[in-house]
């Protein structure tokens, strides 16, 4: 099913629209750590949350730039909700390599998200006839809590004890999906930042999941949808959204202490703010490393789509790196701004409620996920130097 004509609703212009709401409901969501009811179904009205699943199953299968720029956006208003809507999205992408009844199974529903966490030293038991059990605990769910479906990626033991491998002859780690209802849903998201997002932990107990509600995000030749999209990788495509979250954050503090220099602030009596020369230069600064690693992102988002070819191969490795650098110095960026600008809003930044304490602490706790981690531009170091890691995703 295709979605609805939205020439002149571009899911840009859709999430500035969500402007006030979420501005209404920023109290809510960071003393509650949840989005509020009215806010998750004006998201499930716009269709944010189904803007990487395909177009098979009532998704939108939108242009990764465009997606960029929507999460970009949420993020200017409230990092926790741009943050569950890249998520959903993230975790949507899985539906490329489902059969279409299962796909349908989980994502008919205009209303479904499915939720997880990050593998950990869990291992599931292949069942004889088709199927595994699983018993674990999983933590990082963000989004959990707005969920239909939830899934585990983990090792899978074989009937005769050996753990199973995968293509590169490593331990497989084998995604299992499952409604939400079969989960138990631990309140352990209490943070700094990002809130909202009630990343909580998650149990399941001698959970059995047929095998045809199981795949694998490892191999991106598995995909079934054929559209340009699904050329990319799941883990570029998480860490594009990353990138908007962080850069739409920076975006938001940024604006808010030009306002605020412009507006005639006067520290200690002084000049205004707006005419120190080195004010002035750390808003130039600023505004070249966001702008800039931006239009990079951008740009690199449009050619490698462009030349990927419908139904062929995956985007090879060097296009991997490509995205995979661009995105963890869009977050590097981002986070040096949010630093920056925190810091020459002086005393402005450090009470509740004002426009930077609050994405300060966003900022910082998107700088602690593994997106953000140093270690992304060693890995794309390598391919650039002709010493891919096997595997590189």
């Amino acid at each position: 099913m295709d979605p609805p004509n939205r020439a002149d609703d571009s899911p840009p212009a859709r999430a500035r629209a969500l402007a006030g709401p979420i501005a209404a409901a920023a109290a809510e969501i960071e003393a509650t750590r949840r989005i509020p009811a009215p806010l998750v179904e004006a998201l499930h009205r716009s269709r944010l949350l189904r803007l990487l699943l395909p177009r098979s199953v009532g998704g939108e299968e939108v242009h990764p730039a465009t997606y960029l720029l929507a999460v970009e956006e949420l993020a200017r208003h409230d990092a926790s909700v741009a943050w569950n809507v890249f998520v959903a999205n993230s975790a949507a992408l899985i539906a490329a390599y489902l059969g279409p009844a299962e796909a349908r199974a989980i994502f008919a529903d205009s209303r479904a998200v499915v939720a997880w966490g990050p593998p950990n030293a869990t291992v599931a038991e292949a069942v004889p006839g088709g199927g595994y059990r699983v018993t674990g605990r999983f933590d990082f769910a963000s989004g959990c809590r707005m969920a239909s479906w939830m899934g585990v990626h983990c090792r899978v033991r074989e009937p005769d004890g050996s753990l199973r491998l995968n293509h590169l002859g490593r331990p497989a780690i084998r995604t299992l999906l499952f409604p939400a209802s079969e989960a138990e849903l631990l309140d352990t998201w209490d943070t700094i930042g990002l809130r909202g997002t009630a990343s909580d932990s998650y149990a399941v107990t001698d959970l059995f999941v047929p095998e045809a509600f199981s795949t694998t995000r490892e191999d991106p030749s598995l995909r079934r949808e054929p559209g340009p999209l699904y050329a990319f990788t799941m883990q570029g495509l998480y860490a594009v959204g990353v990138a908007g979250v962080a850069l739409g954050t920076a975006r938001a503090m940024l604006d808010a202490f030009v306002g605020l220099a412009v507006g005639g602030k006067t520290p200690r009596g002084l000049g205004p703010l707006a005419d120190d020369p080195l004010v002035q230069a750390e808003v130039a600064r600023a505004e070249a490393r966001i702008g800039s690693a931006r239009a990079w992102l951008r740009e690199m988002l449009e050619e490698i789509y462009a030349a990927a070819v419908p139904g062929g191969a995956p985007i090879g490795v060097a296009e991997r790196a490509r995205v995979r650098l661009g995105s963890a110095h869009a977050i590097q960026a981002a986070v040096e701004v949010a630093q920056a600008i925190y810091r020459a809003a002086g005393v402005d930044a450090i009470f509740p409620g004002g426009p930077f304490e609050r994405r300060f602490r966003d900022m910082h706790t998107l700088s602690q996920q593994i997106q953000a981690r140093s270690a992304h531009f060693a890995a794309a170091g390598q391919v650039l130097l002709g010493r891919a890691p096997e595997g590189f995703l």
